[in-house]
């Protein structure tokens, strides 16, 4: 029951901020894009780089990680590690990264509590990291749409299995316009509508649309 006495205008503790969150990439590789097939390989991508650019816009800390790098899966995704090339992939034998010390070192390195997941394939290397985290205690958001199975049935099933232990499904769109909230914000407004306008499809058009018709500070 609200008491509207108490009711203020500010927001909910639940939401992401870039000092609340950390975002892990795990395993956009090669050989676990080749067996993607619940959705468009090239649009995984374009949503991973956006999730990426978010991050880097609101310096939120990211880890990146791999597995088999060298004798499997390859390299990094490039477009991902272009946006982090100071940056060095934890790589792993173990399909669930949570269960690599490195990569947790990592997480806990980054003194976050909740934590944004995206990765190859979400059946697998998504799906076992959350689950494990979200036994330890973290708060566990899934960006469903830079992550991928094997199949549509495999990443709906791994995202239904997330949410019934707690996590939740987000977009990376969804976690760029959380993270600003408010166009007023100056300092990273420049920022996130480039994001946008390079990932953001039809909504990117609308801010050159409004950037040309409008003008000056239009907002998103």
């Amino acid at each position: 029951m609200v008491d509207i006495a108490e009711v203020t205008a500010a927001p909910s503790p639940d939401l992401l901020t870039p000092d609340n969150c950390a975002v892990l990439f795990v395993d956009h590789q090669p050989q676990m894009f080749f067996g993607t097939g619940s959705g468009d390989r090239t649009a995984i991508i374009n949503s991973t780089v956006g999730l990426a650019r978010a991050a880097r816009a609101f310096d939120v800390p990211v880890v990146l990680s791999t597995v088999a790098a060298e004798s499997f899966s390859g390299p990094l995704l490039p477009q991902l590690a272009e946006v982090f090339p100071e940056q060095k992939a934890v790589d792993r034998t173990s399909m669930n990264a949570w269960e690599d010390v490195n990569f947790v070192e990592a997480v806990k390195a980054t003194g976050r509590e909740k934590l944004v997941i995206a990765g190859l394939w979400t059946e697998v290397c998504v799906v076992l990291p959350a689950l494990s985290a979200l036994a330890q205690g973290y708060e566990v958001y899934v960006v469903t749409d830079a992550s991928g199975g094997v199949s549509p049935q495999a990443h709906e099933h791994a995202i239904q299995r997330m949410v019934q232990a707690g996590a939740v499904p987000v977009t990376w769109v969804q976690v760029l316009l959380e993270l600003q909230r408010d166009w007023a914000r100056s300092d990273t407004y420049e920022a996130v509508t480039d994001v946008v306008t390079r990932h953001g499809g039809a909504y990117g058009l609308g801010i050159v649309y409004a950037h040309a018709v409008i003008g000056g500070h239009a907002a998103g």
